[in-house]
Parts: structure tokens; C-alpha cells; sequence
């Protein structure tokens, strides 16, 4: 062999252990986390979701949705230049989703990456934490004008996911934030449930009650073009939903 063959084979032998040892220095960091608490409101490393007064009434998918602190205090962009913190803004969480640290990137540096963006992640915004990597998203949101149709809380959510890379993705939005925590999250309670759907077969029952079978056509073309309006311009429509 080679001594030129040989020192290339020492220079990657030596870039992979020190690559595997700074991987296994970030896991060993992840302390166990407390208890899920849905009566002092805390939820460790969760997504959670709420109703909308009104929206909800109309199209239930639709809420308001934080991301929370490794401490469990939940995070919510609620207001133009505001993220909220240890308060969310419409009431109580009633579906909540633990997600998992590990399947975050915490690159120690450019060549750290656990992740497939590598550079693009690292001009993104990486972090050594989950914390860090909400910090820097509410820097960036405290200077953003909210929008339920174009910059809302699933986008502040969203800027958070792809900060962590989580899911080795970049690519999360509002909708698939949505999709997430609504098709995978769990209802605090029965409560939750009904808080959460009553309105809106109260509102269904009256407009039938009172308009007649056009009320519900109507109700469901609302849904339908408020959907297609958030799936138009994340996935078709550049630029048409930018935050």
C-alpha cells in the first residue's frame, strides 16, 4: 500500500471517530425529560394544539398551535412581532405530541451534521439544543406580522422543525405542521374533545335549523376553499404564502 493511499486512509479514520465522538457527546447531552403535566400546562418538547374562537366554529382542522421548551413551558407566535411564552394565547392545549430529540440535528460543526442539508442547514440556523433552536426562532418572530392566511403559528412552529432538522427535514410548513400534530397527537381529555367539536356542531345544527341543507353547502365550501387556500400556496404558488 501506498504511503499517499495510507495517510488518506489515517486522515479519514481520525475525521470518523472524531465525527462519531462529537455525535455521541450531543445524544449523551439529552437529559431525561419531566413528566407531561396537562394541569400546570407543562410539555416537555411537545407541539400543542388548540380551537379557534370563530374559526374553529366554522372549520375545526383549523387552531392555533405552539411548540414547548425542554421545561415544558409552551412557546406561541399569537400577535404580530409577539411570541408568547408560558401562556397559550386561546386557551388551555387540547391535543398535545411529544416529539423526539433524536431525531433532531445538533451539529457541534460544518462537518457534524447528522442530517443530509449540511450546509444549508448550517445558513439556515442550527443549534447544539432544542432550546437554542427556539430561541432563535422567536428573535426572528418578534419582528414578523402575524397573519392567520399567511404568517400564523403554524409557520412560527414550522421555522422551529426546520431549525432542528427534525425528521432529518428542512422542509416543514404550515400544513404538514398541521397534519402532524392533528393526525399523530393525543387529546388531553374528553374535554378537549368537546371543547373542541361542540361549537361547531352547535353552529352545523342551527344553520341547518335556520337556513336549511344551503347552510351546509356553504359551510363546507368555506372548509374546502380555506384548505385549498393553505394547500395552493405552500406546495403550487410560490411566494403566495410567505412569512
Amino acid at each position: 500500500m501506498s504511503p499517499g493511499r495510507l495517510h488518506k486512509m489515517n486522515i479519514k479514520a481520525a475525521y470518523d471517530i472524531e465525527h462519531m465522538s462529537s455525535t455521541s457527546k450531543i445524544q449523551h447531552e439529552l437529559w431525561p425529560l419531566d413528566e407531561i403535566n396537562p394541569y400546570t400546562a407543562r410539555f416537555p418538547c411537545c407541539l400543542v394544539w388548540t380551537p379557534l374562537p370563530v374559526v374553529s366554529w366554522l372549520a375545526p382542522f383549523i387552531g392555533h398551535v405552539g411548540i414547548c421548551r425542554e421545561d415544558g413551558v409552551i412557546l406561541d407566535f399569537s400577535g404580530s412581532s409577539f411570541v408568547n411564552v408560558d401562556g397559550f394565547a386561546f386557551g388551555a392545549a387540547a391535543i398535545y405530541l411529544q416529539l423526539d430529540r433524536k431525531q433532531c440535528c445538533f451539529p457541534p460543526n460544518l462537518s457534524g451534521h447528522t442530517c443530509k442539508h449540511g450546509y444549508r442547514h448550517t445558513e439556515y440556523g442550527t443549534a447544539l439544543m432544542w432550546d437554542d433552536a427556539l430561541q432563535s426562532s422567536m428573535r426572528q418572530f418578534e419582528h414578523r406580522t402575524y397573519n392567520l392566511f399567511t404568517c400564523n403559528s403554524h409557520s412560527f412552529v414550522a421555522d422551529c422543525l426546520n431549525r432542528l432538522c427534525y425528521g432529518g427535514s428542512m422542509g416543514w410548513n404550515m400544513v404538514n405542521v398541521a397534519a402532524l400534530i392533528l393526525f399523530k397527537g393525543h387529546w388531553i381529555n374528553s374535554m378537549s374533545i368537546l371543547r373542541s367539536f361542540l361549537p361547531f356542531i352547535l353552529v352545523l345544527c342551527l344553520g341547518i335549523l335556520l337556513v336549511g341543507w344551503p347552510f351546509l353547502i356553504g359551510l363546507f365550501s368555506f372548509s374546502f376553499l380555506l384548505l385549498g387556500w393553505f394547500v395552493l400556496g405552500t406546495y403550487f404558488v410560490k411566494g403566495l404564502i410567505e412569512c
